[in-house]
């Protein structure tokens, strides 16, 4: 079944409209001879490659440019350059057309005989495409091999040497595509991105960045039939199908020539040997072709045009589309994109660029002896905005939403003792590793026989699917994780599902002033610091009070220094606010706070709290000294595991009407003499 074609017909687009025009664009594939062997590639390139193009072919190109007035010629392999006719083909057309295209790998140009490339690429002025998925050493190398990111960087600061990129005539753009099993992120934005770190960390320099989104054929397609995740894939090309594309695809100006000669729509097709016949059903050539007759022709579709026409659309000229008229991406790529961030591309805290996933709150007793003990490599890759680590956790069974490499998940392992569980959810592989990697050495150092410790693959939008119950947890912990979420009302609805009755809700996150409108939200970077998902203070309000939760209390809250001009440059004019909240699984909650005339007082037996104990940002209860409080602070003292370390005066069988937020008259019976300002 071709998938395309019913998803064109989904959309209404007749498939007749998929007929090719006027031919500008010539791209040669000159074999699959290549010093590298991609996890990506669709030809299956390798040092290993035999299909070579022989000069007859050479010979056969050069005549159809002679012939035919063509824009541009497109060269690419496997490495071209390995081809023993290349230069002779770049020399030979170079006056033929108004542009000549080199794909190039970087690498190439260390092998064995081809250090003059740079110079020869100058002289013929060529315009030089070139492979860096990623400006991170680790990801480049993962996907095109061990050194790859190294000898690239040597061999794009000596193209800038040679002129390259610096020089108007002399054009060097670079290609971007994604790692793993999902859409490449805005071209413009990666573009940002790309030229900042490379001319920051390296003092490299390009004209402009290319998106390509992964075919899932051939290499690819078996990197994700071994990773599980090739439904997965066409899944995300499929929903994210953007009819806008449509006008703009590159097969309909653009012919492949494969090594021996035969033409194809485009270079994918080449891959799959879906070959361009005549009417007597024979493959056409080159040899034998005049432009003219493709014009009109049906193009030769198949499941893989989804990934041509997904999101911003896809071409060997990068995105098709400008972003600003795309829709927001699909939930999964997001989900994808936050994978990737954190778990390739950031390496520490030093690689944040802004401050909002880098906590700032100095540690207390207990926690702060309790960090001493965790291993450094947990600390050094655990990415936070605040310390949601409430008292009072011995015996807890507590979840931690989003655990990273698990550094609150362990203290919480050291708080509840051998008698309780903590457990982590993370969806990333790399900080799971790190986690689950300590767990018997972090026992140790704690002094536990026992594991107490659980960490899970999972998404926070779905605790079902990861094994967690209903009413299962006394305590729910995140640490500037929920904000990642594109569906925060499952992730909350999730939370007050698998708490107990009358449990807790204690998380740290960034929040807003006002709502984050598309092209910040669609941003991978801003996503990736916290900044993108953030979550409209009064929007959250309204879901929990949608979710039956009325009352939500602030323990904390400091606004966010954005220090790189970049971003500070892209979110102008936002607040940004790392905020510590509590909430309970509580039935009785009013929507405001009402006035019972209860008085609250605490006893002073916490353990790690004798004189003080804050409910809130604004409720501090010092030890023997009664205060007035409103019903929903009376229920949060009484009904939950702070209850047998509370008095509780009076009850709910009088009503004064609502709770005063005003400062009390000093003397007996005023709020002030209770303890002084009381206000949820």
């Amino acid at each position: 079944m071709n998938t395309f074609l019913a998803v064109l017909e989904r959309q209404k687009i007749e498939k007749e409209s998929l007929r090719r025009g006027r031919l500008t664009t010539l791209q040669v594939n000159m074999g699959d001879l290549c010093n590298q062997s991609c996890t990506h590639c669709h030809i299956e390139a390798s040092p290993q490659g035999r299909h070579i193009m022989p000069r007859k072919v050479v010979d056969e190109i050069l005549d159809f440019l002679k012939e035919n007035r063509i824009k541009t010629l497109d060269i690419t392999g496997g490495a071209p350059e390995l081809n023993p006719d290349f230069d002779y083909m770049v020399s030979s057309a170079r006056p033929l057309v108004d542009e000549l295209i080199v794909r190039s790998n970087l690498t190439v140009l260390f092998e064995k005989g081809k250090d003059y490339l740079a110079g020869f690429f100058k002289i013929n002025k060529v315009h030089l495409i070139c492979s860096l998925p990623c400006y991170t050493k680790e990801n480049v190398d993962r996907q095109r091999g061990a050194g790859v990111f190294e000898k690239s960087l040597k061999a794009l600061k000596l193209l800038n040497e040679t002129g390259f990129s610096r020089q108007k005539d002399l054009r060097l753009d670079l290609v971007y595509n994604s790692l793993g099993a999902y859409l490449p992120g805005p071209q413009e934005e990666l573009e940002r991105e790309y030229k900042k770190s490379l001319k920051d960390n390296f003092g490299i320099e390009f004209s402009r960045l290319l998106t390509i989104t992964n075919v899932p054929i051939r290499r690819f397609r078996d990197y994700l039939e071994s990773n599980k995740e090739y439904e997965k894939y066409s899944s995300v090309l499929e929903n994210n199908f953007n009819p806008k594309t449509i006008e703009t695809l590159m097969c309909r100006s653009f012919l492949s020539v494969g090594y021996d000669g035969k033409i194809y729509d485009c270079d994918f097709n080449l891959a799959l040997g879906y070959g361009i016949k005549d009417a007597r059903g024979e493959y056409l050539s080159i040899n034998r072709l005049t432009p003219q007759e493709l014009e009109g022709r049906e193009i030769i579709t198949g499941e893989h045009c989804l990934a041509c026409t997904a999101g911003g659309g896809s071409s060997c000229q990068g995105a098709l589309i400008n972003e600003a008229v795309c829709s927001a991406p699909a939930e999964e790529n997001i989900k994808e994109t936050v994978r990737e961030y954190y778990g390739k591309v950031l390496k520490g805290k030093k690689d944040l660029k802004a401050g909002a996933c880098c906590a700032v709150t100095a540690f207390a007793e207990p926690v702060k002896s309790i960090i001493k003990k965790i291993e450094p490599e947990i600390l050094d890759k655990f990415y936070g905005c605040g310390s949601p680590i409430p008292p009072l956790l011995e015996g807890c069974r507590v979840l931690d939403l989003g655990s990273g490499t698990g550094r609150d998940v362990y203290i919480l392992s050291a708080l509840v003792g051998e008698d309780g569980l903590a457990t982590g959810i993370d969806m990333t592989d790399e900080q799971l590793a790190i986690a689950v990697k300590y767990k018997n050495s972090q026992m140790n150092k704690f002094g536990f026989k026992h594991c107490n410790v659980d960490f899970r693959k999972g998404y926070i939008e779905d605790l079902k699917g990861a094994g967690i119950g209903d009413n299962s947890q006394d305590v729910v912990i995140s640490n500037c994780v929920i904000n990642l979420s594109t569906d925060k009302e499952s992730v909350f609805s999730e939370i007050f599902r698998v708490l107990k009755p009358n449990g807790e809700l204690y998380f740290s996150d960034v929040f807003a002033d006002r709502r984050i409108y598309g092209e910040i939200k669609d941003d991978p970077v801003l996503y990736g610091e916290c900044l993108g998902g953030a979550l409209y203070i009064e929007d959250f309000r309204r879901m929990l009070r949608g979710l039956g939760c009325n009352d939500y209390r602030v323990m904390s809250k400091r606004k966010i220094s954005i220090d790189d001009p970049l971003i500070a440059d892209k979110v102008e004019g936002i607040g940004f606010y790392s905020m510590t909240i509590r909430a309970f699984k509580l039935a009785d909650l009013e929507d405001i706070c009402e006035d019972y005339g209860q008085i609250a007082c605490y006893n002073g037996a916490i353990p790690s709290l004798p004189h003080q104990f804050q409910l809130d940002d604004h409720h501090v209860f010092i030890s023997h000294k009664p205060m007035l409080v409103c019903g929903n602070t009376a229920s949060m003292l009484s009904s939950t595991r702070f209850g047998k370390y509370f008095k509780i005066t009076g009850d709910r069988s009088r009503h004064f009407g609502p709770f005063s937020c005003r400062p009390g008259t000093k003397g007996p019976g005023s709020q002030e003499f209770y303890g002084g300002e009381s206000c949820c």
